[in-house]
């Protein structure tokens, strides 16, 4: 151990008396760090950021939507959710607690004392916040007495009350949407934005009345979400809920589903996947630059080998061993490519946090501990590999002719 300190002692030794080309061969090593460091942030922002939005959405959350190809839409005969659909959902199919249908007013546009929004009107039912885990932080939400009576209620987001300069709590004002009166009975909370993209910029209002609004001329564009009893029965569920809409659709044996059915969370494992793959594969790209250090830093060893070739040779004179060389060599292009890593790991995470500020509603950017270990990690071993030469070159010397060099 005490050899072990003592080399570590010299090489930080050799280091500190030529600080310059420590720097200047560290920098390749820093470059590469800090580029790997600030696009593995990026990417993790975003990965973070698109959990979050689905954080409250459980495995038991399922989603339906209908299916479309190229042929659907060069013919016109768009596949399009129905009432009947989530009848089906609803009473045919056992294991299902909430069924919360979705669809949207086209045009919408809310106005109040002369000020106007273009919110995403939305029509659904009071199992809406079950479903998707979205509640009201003032007043109420939907209940089922206004989708039966058609009554026009509304809960707004909380951009809509910033753009119509409607009073903090605004339960109780009345909106117009489109050409009708609706009142204000509840807030929905904040969800921020996505991209730019407010969260909250929309209007829930009951589903038939929404159905009404949208008149006879076009099929809405139904979207449905419900939730499993018991988790463990998803599945099953997911299979009974398949025939059911299958026999309210009209399908035949052999037709293939004109619908999908999945888990709300599964979009999120996709997403994961996804970000897992662009930060393996961006890091992979810009880690070459760290391989491109490494052939700077045994270049500089090598320079370095041949610039004390006498004082390896006093050295072994007075009793190194080759081990001992070869550590101390070793130690010292370590030390260089560890030294850059560290450093590029803080100038990478502060680039990648500068670049994710100067993006509009751009996520924070996020570097796991886990990268930060690797970063560091993988540097020091790109300084042993590319140190190996250099340092097995110093310890092969003869210290006869060693001393004899000039």
């Amino acid at each position: 151990m005490q050899a072990y300190l003592e080399a570590f002692r010299a090489a930080l030794s050799s280091l500190s008396a030529h600080r310059m080309r420590s720097f200047l061969t560290t920098l390749g090593i820093l470059i590469g760090t800090a580029s790997v460091i600030a696009v593995v942030s990026l990417v993790q922002g975003f990965s973070a950021s698109i959990s979050n939005q689905f954080a409250d959405l459980g495995g038991n959350t399922l989603s339906v939507e209908a299916q479309n190809d190229n042929d659907n839409f060069r013919t016109g005969k768009i596949n399009t959710l129905t009432a009947e659909d989530v009848d089906a959902l609803r009473y045919r199919v056992t294991g299902i607690d909430d069924v919360a249908p979705t669809l949207v007013v086209p045009g919408g546009q809310a106005g109040y004392r002369g000020r106007s929004s273009q919110p995403q009107i939305i029509g659904t039912t009071a199992a809406f916040q079950q479903v998707r885990s979205r509640f009201p932080s003032v007043g109420r939400f939907l209940v089922a007495v206004d989708d039966a009576g058609r009554r026009h209620v509304a809960v707004i987001g909380t951009k809509v009350r910033e753009e119509l300069h409607l009073p903090a709590n605004p339960v109780g004002e009345y909106i117009k949407l489109g050409g009708d009166w609706f009142k204000v009975v509840g807030m929905m909370e904040p969800k921020g934005e996505v991209f730019g993209f407010s969260q909250d910029n929309y209007v829930v209002i009951p589903f038939e009345v929404a159905r009404a609004m949208n008149g006879n001329t076009v099929e809405p564009m139904i979207g449905v979400s419900f939730t499993v009893r018991r988790i463990e029965d998803v599945d099953s569920v997911r299979e009974r809920a398949r025939r059911a809409l299958r026999a309210s659709r009209g399908l035949k044996p052999g037709q293939d589903d004109d619908f999908k059915i999945e888990a709300a969370n599964s979009i999120k494992d996709q997403l994961s996947k996804i970000t897992a793959t662009a930060t393996a594969v961006l890091g992979g790209i810009v880690g070459i630059s760290l391989l491109v250090g490494g052939i700077g830093i045994m270049n500089i060893m090598l320079v370095s080998v041949t610039e004390r070739t006498r004082e390896i040779g006093i050295l072994k004179a007075l009793g190194a061993t080759r081990r001992d060389i070869l550590v101390q060599f070793l130690l010292e292009a370590a030390l260089l490519a560890l030294l850059g890593g560290v450093i590029g790991i803080v100038l990478g995470y502060a680039a990648g946090a500068g670049i994710a500020m100067m993006i509009p509603n751009f996520p924070p950017a996020s570097v796991p501990l886990w990268v930060v270990l690797v970063a560091a990690g993988f540097s020091a071993l790109v300084g042993v590999v590319f140190g190996l030469m250099p340092a097995s070159k110093a310890a092969g010397l003869d210290p006869i002719e060693a001393l004899r060099y000039e």
